[in-house]
């Protein structure tokens, strides 16, 4: 009988400890004195977002989904920028880049899409494996049609894209050896600790939960002394 009981009072403690972890997690950020600049991606999946309050929990950008492929675009994008703007908020614009899509239809839906503003930010490309299409092209094929979508959307936007890539991404197409550009690269709680130029901006999380925002939010920092 005292062992059950002392085998309940450990389940009990490990519990407590879980759950004080979580919490500790969910909150975590780096700490602003080393990344003075940082900022959430806001999507449909981050529910209501009430901007002046984001910003005072200590949001200095945002990131907003805007479009996915050739067709899709975030329900809530237009919502997200117009009261980002409001709130005095600097912000740009994502695009889930697909393997399986021709570049140019991609990058139509992009313009389309996203307002040409002279203040956003410059506009995020995502490149990530996760959700993607199983269809890979060869690297010569890829990197081509990567160079058309680029052309026409930083023409759009008037500014260089910002990269964002994944190791598992980074590994197979070698985009920051390639590509000449800007990097967003994550890991979590850590820097990234791949890429064949030094990083950016570094996604730290991605459960983070901030005040104004109703569901957890991917979170980040901009390296010090970089512009944006």
């Amino acid at each position: 009988m005292k062992a059950i009981k002392w085998g309940v009072f450990w389940l009990l403690l490990a519990g407590v400890a879980a759950i004080a972890l979580w919490q500790v997690a969910i909150r975590w950020h780096p700490v602003e004195s080393q990344y003075p600049t940082q900022g959430p991606v806001i999507g449909a999946e981050q529910g209501e977002v009430h901007w002046p309050t984001l910003r005072a929990a200590g949001a200095d950008f945002a990131y907003i989904h805007a479009t996915d492929g050739d067709t899709d675009r975030d329900p809530n994008f237009a919502a997200h920028w117009r009261a980002a703007h409001e709130a005095g908020l600097r912000h740009g614009a994502i695009h889930t880049y697909e393997l399986c899509r021709l570049a140019i239809d991609q990058a139509t839906n992009f313009v389309a899409t996203v307002p040409d503003h002279e203040d956003a930010l410059p506009p995020a490309i995502l490149l990530d494996f996760t959700g993607n299409c199983t269809d890979r092209p060869n690297l010569d094929i890829f990197i081509a049609e990567l160079a058309n979508f680029l052309e026409i959307v930083e023409r759009h936007a008037q500014s260089p894209a910002l990269i964002y890539v994944t190791r598992e991404f980074d590994a197979e197409y070698e985009v920051t050896r390639r590509v000449e550009r800007s990097f967003w690269l994550p890991r979590r709680l850590f820097k990234p600790d791949f890429g064949a130029v030094p990083w950016v901006m570094w996604e730290a999380s991605d459960i983070r939960q901030v005040e104004g925002v109703e569901n957890p939010v991917r979170w980040n920092v901009v390296r010090p002394n970089q512009p944006g």
